[in-house]
Order: C-alpha cells, then sequence, then structure tokens
C-alpha cells in the first residue's frame, strides 16, 4: 500500500525524533564521564572498600563546589558562596569547564599513577590539563581552586592519605592494630582471624578508619552506643552457632539465582567495590531521567558523600567489635564433622565460602557489613534525591560466567532485575549471607544504620543546595 507524503514525512519525522530521543536518553554528562574516569583508576590500583567512598566522595565533592560558583543558590562545602560568578557566566560551557578542572586535579592528586588517564580526557574535552591558573574570572581557575580547598581539607581528615601519620605507605595503620587470631590459630572465636591466601597474610585494611572525619556525623563512633553487639560464643553461644549454621545452610542449598547473586555483587562490577558499584546505578538513573549536569553533580554529590560517612560507621563498629568472620566460626564450631556445602559433604574445617580463590573472605572484620552499609545509604540517598523509590534496572549474567564455578554457573542466562532502590539494597545485603561472608545480624543491622546514616547526610548535603526544591523538615537530630 502506497503511503501519503503527508503521512510519510510525519512518520519519518517520529523515527528521527525518537532515535534523537534514545540518543539523549543515553548522553553522558560531564559529571558521569569523570565518575567513570574515577572508577576506572579505582578498577586498576584497587584500594580498600573505605578508601574508594572517601576518594569517590572527595571526587564529587571537588566537582560540586566547583559548579556552585555557576549556580545561583548553592553554596561550596569549603569556600561557601565566594567563588560565586555573575549569573550571566552560569553557562553549560563554564560549569563542565569548571569541574573537570576540579575532577583532574583531585583525581591526580588521589590516584597519581593514573594521571596520564585523567590528562588523556582532558585533552579528548578540549582542556588543557597543565593549566594550573587559580585566576577566579575563568572556569579553570574555579576549578582549581575549588578543588585545592577541598583537597587541603581531606589531607587532614585522619585517613593518612599520604601516610604522613606513621611515616608510612598511604592509608596505613597509624592506631597499632593487632589481630588476637592468627592463620593457624583461632585463639578468640568472637574476633577476626586474617586468613593466610596463597602466599599472603591479610591484613586489615584500615583499622583506623573510625578516626577519619566524616562528611555530616559529627564522629565514626557517633552510632556505637546504639549498634547491638553481635553474638558472643562465651556468653551467647546457642545464638553463635544458630547464626553459623544459617550461613551453612546457605551454602549448602544454593540454587543458580542465588549463586549468581553472591558473585554479582561480591565485589561490584568490575571491581569498582561496592561504593563505585552504586555510582554506576546512579550514571543509569542519570541516563534513565536524561538529567543534565546540574541534576547529576548533585546526585553525584550526595549519594558519594552519605556512602562516604557509612564507610566510617562502618569501619569504626569493624574495629570496635573485631568480629569472627562465618569462615572462622564455622571452621571452630564444625572442625571434625561432617557438614554439607555447596561443594557436597566436607569436614567443617575445610568449609569455603561461595567465592572466588583468590578473595575467600575480606581482610578486615565482619561486624557489621560494609556491603549491607554502603548499599542501604546509597539506595536511601537515591530515594531521597529522585523523590521516588522507582530504580527499574537489571543486568543479565551469561551462562556459565562464574568465577567461582566457571563454564557452570549459571547454567542459562539469568536477569536480576530491582523494581526499587531498596530492592537492590536489600539483595546486596543478603548476597553476603548468600556468599558465607557475613552473618544476619551483620547484614541486617548495617542496612538499618545505612538508612540512618543517609538520611542524616541529606539534611546537610540540602543545605549546600540551598534550593526549596529539596527542603526537608527537621524531624530528627543528629544522635550522639
Amino acid at each position: 500500500m502506497r503511503i501519503k507524503d503527508g503521512n510519510y514525512l510525519f512518520t519519518l519525522f517520529l523515527m528521527i525524533f525518537f532515535t534523537l530521543f534514545a540518543q539523549a536518553s543515553k548522553a553522558e554528562t560531564i559529571i558521569t564521564k569523570w565518575n567513570d574516569a574515577a572508577l576506572e583508576a579505582i578498577r586498576v590500583t584497587h584500594p580498600g572498600p573505605p578508601i574508594v567512598a572517601r576518594a569517590l566522595a572527595i571526587t564529587h565533592t571537588c566537582m560540586f563546589d566547583a559548579w556552585t560558583a555557576y549556580d545561583k543558590n548553592a553554596k561550596g562545602t569549603q569556600l561557601d558562596n565566594h567563588l560565586r560568578r555573575p549569573e550571566n557566566e552560569h553557562t553549560m560551557a563554564n560549569k563542565s569547564k569548571a569541574v573537570s578542572y576540579a575532577a583532574h586535579r583531585c583525581l591526580s592528586d588521589l590516584f597519581p599513577s593514573q594521571t596520564s588517564s585523567f590528562d588523556s580526557l582532558m585533552n579528548t574535552l578540549g582542556y588543557n590539563p597543565n593549566d594550573n591558573s587559580t585566576d577566579l574570572n575563568t572556569p579553570t581557575g574555579i576549578g582549581n581552586v575549588a578543588a585545592a580547598a577541598v583537597l587541603e581539607f581531606r589531607h587532614q581528615d585522619g585517613s593518612n592519605q599520604k601516610g604522613e601519620l606513621n611515616g608510612g605507605a598511604p592509608y596505613s595503620d597509624y592506631t597499632g592494630y593487632v589481630p588476637v587470631n592468627t592463620p593457624t590459630a583461632i585463639v578468640d572465636p568472637n574476633r577476626w582471624q586474617p586468613l593466610q591466601i596463597g602466599a599472603n597474610i591479610q591484613s586489615f585494611i584500615a583499622p583506623h578508619w573510625g578516626k577519619v572525619k566524616p562528611y555530616a556525623l559529627k564522629s565514626g563512633s557517633q552510632y556505637r552506643k546504639k549498634i547491638p553487639p553481635p553474638a558472643n560464643y562465651t556468653t551467647d553461644a546457642e545464638r553463635y552457632r544458630i547464626q553459623a549454621q544459617q550461613v551453612v545452610d546457605y551454602a549448602a542449598n544454593l540454587t543458580d539465582e542465588k549463586k549468581v547473586i553472591a558473585e554479582y555483587w561480591a565485589d561490584g562490577p568490575s571491581s569498582e567495590l561496592p561504593p563505585g558499584h552504586w555510582t554506576l546505578f546512579a550514571t543509569h538513573v542519570s541516563e534513565r531521567d536524561s538529567h543534565n549536569i546540574d541534576q547529576d553533580v548533585k546526585m553525584f554529590f550526595a549519594l558519594t558523600n552519605a556512602i562516604f560517612d557509612a564507610s566510617i560507621v562502618s569501619w569504626d563498629a569493624k574495629r570496635y567489635f573485631d568480629y569472627v568472620r562465618p569462615v572462622t566460626a564455622i571452621h571452630f564450631l564444625f572442625a571434625g564433622q561432617q557438614i554439607p556445602s555447596w561443594q557436597g559433604l566436607i569436614d567443617g574445617a575445610n568449609w569455603k565460602p561461595y567465592q572466588a580463590e583468590s578473595v575467600v573472605t575480606p581482610p578486615f572484620p565482619e561486624y557489621f557489613s560494609g556491603h549491607s552499609i554502603f548499599s542501604a545509604a546509597g539506595a536511601e540517598t537515591l530515594k531521597l534525591i529522585t523523590q521516588s523509590d522507582h530504580f527499574g534496572h537489571k543486568v543479565v549474567i551469561h551462562a556459565g560466567s562464574s568465577r567461582v564455578e566457571p563454564g557452570e554457573v549459571p547454567a542459562k542466562d539469568l536477569t536480576l532485575y530491582w523494581a526499587t532502590f531498596s530492592d537492590a539494597a536489600d539483595e546486596a545485603g543478603i548476597s553476603r549471607r548468600y556468599g558465607g561472608i557475613h552473618f544476619i545480624d551483620g547484614d541486617l543491622n548495617a542496612r538499618s544504620f545505612g538508612r540512618v546514616v543517609a538520611q542524616n547526610a541529606w539534611k546537610k548535603t540540602v543545605k549546600y543546595f540551598n534550593d526549596k526544591k529539596y527542603a526537608v523538615k527537621d524531624e530528627t537530630k543528629n544522635e550522639d
């Protein structure tokens, strides 16, 4: 049938319109480009989870502070509104240039070994990576000055980024932590045991992290008195055994779906670790909702700082409780007994979590879960910034792609779908129980405090936004 010219042109117009709309909806903003650059640096350099959380928060704070110079209302975290430029300069070009210089200076400081890749991105964007101008009449100067102020503040935050607090390596411990247990001896079944993996003995990553200056919290120990203690073998042996038995039962009854869930969330996609994982989810939201630079700079700033505070609360608890991992508790309880596992019946002394051989279990204490608190804080923040719990995201895990059982799991392509941010956070939390990494209390209590930490951070964030759209009622106060 012949299509009339009018109908044909209208149909062609619709095709072009929807094609352009689809392309636009997938377009990157300058914020997501720099976030991708940060994630790639994380993949290459492999810092620990709390260090990743801090790095992403600093990066997005530097970009946010530079961006505020070209917004009518927002205030920077270090220089308040002193960088504000005249409204006629509030252009997309100036915003993009300012945040790029801020991101470049920040990331080069955080990941000096990756500076060449950040230089390359600057060149691709048409900016000179060697321009260190501090002229506040220019976006270049705005970006450099904003980042310098944030970095100066953060270099003294107790993270030991430069290693100066103990004359040691970057981010190294300066508090004198020594584990009670050894790789070969369980001296105290309530305490963390470093494992020997290959030729390497685990060392607690960042046991000093509870001392790091937070974003919105009063201190890393702010909620410590409200955190219920984990099960103690000496005083509550039954609860200790029940939680360990639950992990054994999970591992013995893993379906393909549960195995996929355990692996997908193990490190985050491509090893960005959980804090980076949630910025990938934010990138999906940016694409889904066709964000501009203003929306993205606010979303990533809010998200990463909430997760940064979550890292401090979690690591403060990990150091304070110094609690045993399931693998150690199960070895202690069931050595010499035949117990079911994902590998069949085995001696309890040989039980292993459903993890890759190179991981086994993370190099820091169990209580409470970093994955759970990061994810709960991330989900809560995305709910607050988008004013909805709707997520609508999925990933397809291809048949045989498992690192634990390559070629076998999953037996066929399997899709993980999250209708809401809360669904994703809950799945992230329980994944660690499926994988044999955490007990139930370590998961659920961390989720609860993750939401509290996010709500606390949000109150401070909206003050920086200074935008009535995000106004919140101060119904609760910071807790000591």
